[in-house]
């Protein structure tokens, strides 16, 4: 078993919380990713399955991008056919505080509009 975080720290665009917080929260596909792999659903072909519109293409790519921003790690395991999963690191399940930080809001000013 082979645990891979591949994190690009020499691009400082990836080590900036702003823009990650601006690149993830702006993207549903990313979001959708994030809410999965909460849900323990953390096999790319599982993800794919589970929600409708979500292409290979775009699966990975968000996949890629979450891990170059060090939120998710990939673990290899050398079976045949291989198997591929997913995990949160240690400062993504910090980065899922903002994410609901920010739910929790979009919540709150859904309700209050609904009740205006």
């Amino acid at each position: 078993m082979e645990s891979l975080n591949k994190n690009n720290s020499t691009n400082n665009e990836n080590k900036h919380v702003g823009r990650m917080v601006e690149s993830i929260i702006g993207c549903k596909w990313s979001l959708s990713v994030l809410r999965l792999l909460r849900n323990g659903i953390n096999r790319p072909g599982e993800m794919q399955r589970q929600v409708e519109g979500l292409t290979t293409k775009v699966l990975n790519e968000r996949l890629i991008k979450l891990s170059r921003f060090g939120i998710i790690g990939k673990e290899i395991f050398p079976e045949t056919p291989p198997r591929v999963e997913y995990f949160f690191t240690e400062f993504g399940n910090k980065f899922l505080d903002i994410v609901d930080v920010v739910e929790n809001l979009q919540n709150e000013l859904n309700s209050s509009e609904q009740n205006n």
